[in-house]
């Protein structure tokens, strides 16, 4: 496993590229069991890259970039098992300079869910994935479905811009009671872990009324509120359309049922990608066929 810090370091990657496809597989560190499965998952693909950087430009004023959990030495020895080619584990010094002023903007899929809630948050997004992509020229990028929106946001960058990138939709990684994998979790404690279920209970709700026969947007997001009532603040609870996030009439075909609530001090968010037909609810990847094409 070659650990790479700096951008003169990726000259170490052209090895990787001659030999097969090259797999990136983007997080923030403070890695977990979810994160751990898109690496086995990009496994599948190629020779897989995980990068490990906080990224500064994707956190809105007063938000957790400082708190974020980092902790490189775990991260490695985790990643160590798996064996990836090469982990990139650059600085903000090394990734943006004295700044970032030139940035890439979101198209409409942005500007709902966490788009709204989080003024600026995918322009951040957008920049350093444009900026991972750039520097490492991976063949396929492999993402958390945990982060639907997010997905859907780079995959409308990819297809727009015409970056040379297949992208792999990976599916939610949950804890044994439902609550889906996060690095945000070791910020709970005590009665706000148990708290933090609702959102879980909330998706499950949807999903059962969805089952039941169920097709109206506003029964459905009122059920998931109601679940969510037991948080400290309600950002969304919304039917949404994959994979263009618009508002449907009713709730048929490939839906997007998308939840986020703030939990004491630490933000939550969490989906079910679903395909709802006249046979039944089925779970669904993000991508029509769980990738997309650049």
């Amino acid at each position: 496993m070659d650990l790479l810090r700096w951008r003169a370091d990726l000259a170490r990657l052209a090895s990787l590229r001659r030999g097969g496809r090259l797999v990136l597989v983007p997080t923030m560190g403070a890695l977990h069991e979810g994160h751990l499965s898109l690496v086995k998952e990009a496994a599948r693909h190629g020779a897989v890259v995980v990068s490990l950087f906080v990224n500064p430009t994707q956190f809105g004023p007063g938000e957790d970039y400082a708190a974020y959990p980092r902790d490189l030495a775990a991260d490695l020895d985790l990643l160590r098992a798996l064996a990836p080619a090469a982990v990139f584990a650059p600085t903000a010094q090394e990734m943006y300079g004295s700044g970032a002023g030139a940035t890439v903007q979101p198209g409409p899929r942005a500007a709902v869910l966490c788009g709204a809630a989080r003024p600026g948050h995918f322009a951040g997004v957008l920049t350093v994935v444009a900026k991972l992509f750039h520097l490492i020229g991976p063949d396929v990028a492999v993402f958390g479905r945990k982060d639907a929106q997010q997905c859907l946001v780079i995959a409308e960058m990819v297809r727009d811009l015409d970056f040379p990138v297949r992208l792999v939709d990976a599916p939610t990684v949950r804890e044994s009671d439902g609550l889906a994998m996060s690095s945000r979790n070791r910020f709970l404690a005590g009665a706000d872990r148990q708290r933090a279920l609702c959102l879980w209970r909330a998706l499950s709700l949807a999903k059962a009324r969805l089952e039941a026969g169920e097709r109206a947007p506003e029964a459905i997001e009122q059920a998931m509120r109601g679940e969510l009532a037991v948080a400290d603040r309600i950002d969304y609870a919304e039917v949404r359309t994959l994979p263009e996030l618009e508002r449907p009439a009713r709730a048929l075909g490939r839906v997007l049922l998308a939840v986020a609530a703030g939990v004491g001090r630490t933000r939550l968010i969490d989906n079910l990608a679903l395909n709802v037909g006249p046979d039944g609810v089925e779970p669904c990847a993000l991508f029509e066929v769980g990738a997309t094409t650049g």
